[in-house]
């Protein structure tokens, strides 16, 4: 299959590189150019625009946020270089209103528009492994399965509404978040009273809370392996604020999101915002005068 793929960072790059290795032909482009080199010399094929890598049956795009998805979308026009009856596969994570707004934009130049957030860090998407939540049309979403059997372990169908893949991996990720800040406050419970956060960690990933989340940020706050981040503190901001704005759309509320964006705040306050989120454990050490 001939594809498009836009935003080559940690989760993009080795998604490119599964694909390659499936056969198929991949035209890439990335704001920045360091990225590149790998990929090619892998059989990629680099375009000077994002108007020119959507000139594909299927384009892939990986961004940060809504603003870098409006920004080579819109400014930049990639949306124009998609042709009538070709599909775009959103995969990055993005707010309820402009999930609906790019259906609309879509479906207005005869295109499919499928969205498709991705549960995984980077080593689960270089292994393939990823969990995709995918909702659109039924007959984009079949089209776009072979891609998403390289890419991932399982896709979970969420429905025709481009927004409710969005709401799910919203949803997923407020959970994380959450798991990550229990973890850390009751971590530095336990060493404000002479107990180890090696012992603690262990102990509890090891009996009530034997399940990855758990087991993998209580690990990196143990290490103190925050940098290079798997998923940094900055974006679960953006996260936890977009599930606050969907929430606050369906009436719908999430007080202890209001908690985790302020300590989230805390963190980026302190320099974190290229750390891992587990350096919620910082912000928790921090407050407790431990650090």
């Amino acid at each position: 299959m001939e594809l498009g793929f836009i935003g080559l960072g940690t989760m993009g790059a080795p998604m490119v590189l599964n694909l390659l290795k499936a056969g198929h032909r991949v035209r890439v482009w990335n704001r920045s150019a360091a990225p590149l080199q790998a990929l090619v010399a892998a059989g990629a094929e680099a375009v000077d625009s994002p108007a020119l890598a959507a000139r594909a049956e299927v384009l892939i795009s990986m961004l940060g946020d809504d603003t870098a998805i409006r920004a080579v979308f819109l400014d930049a026009a990639a949306i124009d270089g998609l042709a009538p009856g070709s599909i775009h596969v959103n995969m990055s994570t993005v707010s309820v209103a402009l999930a609906r707004e790019m259906a609309a934009l879509h479906q207005a130049r005869g295109v499919g528009y499928v969205s498709a957030p991705v549960l995984g860090r980077v080593d689960v998407a270089a292994a393939g492994n990823l969990n995709i939540l995918a909702s659109g049309a039924a007959e984009a979403l079949a089209r776009v399965q072979p891609l998403f059997d390289v890419l991932g372990r399982k896709t979970w169908p969420f429905g025709a509404d481009a927004e409710s893949a969005c709401v799910a991996k919203l949803s997923a990720n407020l959970m994380i978040a959450a798991a990550i800040e229990a973890t850390a406050e009751a971590s530095t419970l336990a060493t404000g009273y002479g107990i180890s956060r090696a012992d603690f960690i262990e102990m509890i990933t090891s009996t009530l809370f034997a399940v990855p989340v758990y087991q993998g940020y209580g690990k990196l706050m143990v290490d103190k392996q925050f940098e290079p981040a798997g998923f940094k503190l900055s974006l679960g901001l953006k996260d936890v604020r977009l599930a606050l704005e969907a929430g606050e759309a369906a009436q719908v509320p999430l007080p202890f999101a209001s908690v985790l964006k302020d300590n989230l705040l805390d963190g980026m306050a302190h320099g974190q915002a290229d750390q891992d989120w587990a350096s919620l454990s910082e912000v928790s050490d921090r407050r407790a005068g431990s650090r």
